[in-house]
């Protein structure tokens, strides 16, 4: 597990919502999507008993930076059987879908889950991965 790794948890029945505050780009996908559940002007800004599950799932799986999780009853099996898949977002990161492994240029590997999102604009400080400040650098891409 990654160092000062933050995972938050919110519960509903058998699903648990897992929310990383640092991979968050700000995409605002999940406010747009279910705008009863997520509320980020309010706290806890994540509501789960507001909506069903298959549509907080259906959500979380569309979220660009992977922030949003879930787990399945009590089992704790993250939802990750997913092939891999590339996509470019307008004017901000590359998303890697999937599983991957990423060999640093000094021999250490990674393995993220799910979605990862690399930063395009150079101007993330946390390269290689988005911070969402392509917005704040005016990126276009």
């Amino acid at each position: 597990m990654e160092a000062n790794r933050i995972i938050k948890k919110y519960k509903k029945e058998d699903l648990t919502i897992l929310w990383e505050p640092k991979k968050c780009i700000h995409a605002a996908i999940c406010v747009k999507e279910l705008p009863e559940v997520y509320d980020p002007n309010d706290k806890p800004w994540i509501k789960p008993e507001n909506a069903p599950a298959a549509n907080l799932k259906k959500q979380i799986d569309l979220c660009p930076s992977g922030a949003l999780s879930y787990e399945e009853n009590e089992s704790s099996i993250k939802k990750t059987n997913m092939a891999t898949e590339v996509e470019l977002m307008k004017n901000g990161p590359l998303l890697v879908k999937g599983n991957i492994e990423l060999k640093s240029h000094d021999g250490s590997v990674v393995t993220k889950e799910k979605m990862t999102a690399f930063c395009r604009c150079g101007a993330s400080s946390n390269k290689p991965y988005c911070d969402g400040k392509h917005k704040q650098a005016g990126f276009e891409g």
